[in-house]
């Protein structure tokens, strides 16, 4: 499968640097790429444990030749990355504010282009003690049902080894072995005619969160807590950046 071929000169840049620092780090194990071939655009959702692996899951789509868009919080924007984000054509969010909906409304619009739009669902680092996905926030089922364009799991592991959960420093010799995965695209089509409420809008997160949690204990060889981590039932982890001892699961 060729890489993709942006158009921007400096997308095309940034990605011949990622790629090689990207290449120079990991030994991938890439699957699942054919679930990517869909010509009318659709919608990439991936687990999140670390800083890195958001270059980990552009690498892999842009190496099945998409061009991913991914959405980002705002302030790295603002940040010496802003650059290269801007170059890529990633889309900014405003987590936990009004403006948050011009990003998903950015997205939208990307998504009737026929473009990859790219999402960690869970919207920030998983708080789970094992790593697992924990539960995702609804921005992804808004674009989903709106859009009606397919929902594409991929679930990655080992980058961690690079860079730790909340880790500043990476170790990148000797080369560490990477996985991610794509599966199916998750079937939504029975809750696009219904009311987009919030029953409707968790019931479409989990079935994406489930999907990826499937590909994860496949790559893992092992089964997922039968309660996902819930952010919300547990604010006291909004901000801390530590790793955390087992907790009490929903």
């Amino acid at each position: 499968m060729p890489i993709a071929r942006p158009d921007s000169r400096a997308y095309r840049a940034v990605a011949w640097i990622v790629r090689h620092l990207m290449f120079a780090m990991c030994r991938y194990d890439w699957r699942g790429g054919e679930h990517l071939q869909q010509p009318d655009g659709f919608i990439a959702a991936g687990n999140h444990v670390t800083e890195l692996d958001a270059l980990s899951f552009a690498h892999y789509i842009f190496d099945q030749g998409v061009e991913p868009r991914i959405l980002a919080k705002r302030a790295l924007f603002d940040s010496p990355v802003g650059f290269a984000l801007r170059a890529t054509r990633m889309i900014p969010v405003d987590r936990g504010s009004v403006a948050a909906g011009q990003s998903l409304m950015a997205a939208r619009d990307q998504l009737g282009q026929g473009a990859c739009v790219a999402i960690l669902p869970e919207g920030t680092l998983t708080r789970d003690p094992d790593l697992w996905p924990m539960e995702g926030k609804t921005g992804l089922a808004r674009i989903a049902l709106a859009t009606r364009m397919p929902v594409v799991p991929i679930a990655q592991w080992g980058v961690t080894e690079i860079m730790p959960r909340y880790g500043r420093t990476l170790r990148p010799f000797p080369r560490k072995k990477v996985w991610v995965w794509a599966g199916p695209p998750v079937d939504l089509s029975d809750l696009y005619d219904r009311p987009t409420d919030s029953a409707v809008l968790r019931e479409a997160t989990t079935r994406v969160m489930d999907a990826i949690t499937a590909l994860l204990e496949e790559i893992r060889g092992e089964k997922a807590p039968e309660k996902r981590f819930d952010l919300r039932l547990h604010p006291e982890y909004e901000t801390k950046r530590t790793v955390y001892p087992p907790v009490e699961r929903p």
